[in-house]
C-alpha cells in the first residue's frame, strides 16, 4: 500500500530495496541511498516516469516491470546509470505491439550497458530475428 519512497535518510549501507506490489507513481526520495543501492525493485507500481533513477550511481539491477511506461524517451533515462546490468520491464505499455526479438534489439540498442533483459542473457551483438 506504499505511495511514496520516503524515510531512506540513516540507510546509508542499504544495497537492496524491494518495493514492489505497490502504488508508487513517482520515482523519488532515493538520494540517500544513491551511492550504496545496487538493486532496486519496483516491479507492479503505477510508474509512468523513471526520472529518480539518474542519481543512483551504483544501480546494476532494476526491475520495473508492470508500470506504466510507454514512452521510449523513459528508458532512454536509463542511459545515465553506467552500471547498470540487469533490467527486466516486460509488461509496461512501450513493448505493447512489438515482437519480442524486436523489443529486444530496440532496448539493447538504447542501453548498450545492459546484460540482462527481461531475464534473459544478452548476447553480444544480438540481432533479431526474423
Amino acid at each position: 500500500m506504499i505511495e511514496k519512497i520516503f524515510g531512506l535518510n540513516g540507510m546509508k549501507n542499504l544495497r537492496v530495496l524491494s518495493l514492489s506490489r505497490n502504488y508508487i507513481k513517482n520515482v523519488s526520495g532515493l538520494e540517500a541511498v544513491a551511492d550504496t543501492l545496487i538493486e532496486l525493485w519496483l516491479s507492479y507500481n503505477l510508474i509512468e516516469k523513471l526520472k529518480g533513477l539518474s542519481a543512483l550511481k551504483a544501480l546494476k539491477v532494476l526491475y520495473i516491470s508492470n508500470n506504466l511506461i510507454k514512452d521510449w524517451s523513459e528508458l532512454t533515462r536509463l542511459q545515465e546509470l553506467e552500471t547498470l546490468e540487469d533490467l527486466v520491464v516486460v509488461g509496461n505499455p512501450i513493448s505493447e505491439g512489438m515482437d519480442e526479438s524486436t523489443w529486444r534489439a530496440e532496448c539493447i540498442k538504447r542501453l548498450p550497458t545492459i546484460r540482462k533483459l527481461d531475464g534473459e542473457p544478452v548476447v553480444l551483438n544480438e540481432e533479431p530475428t526474423l
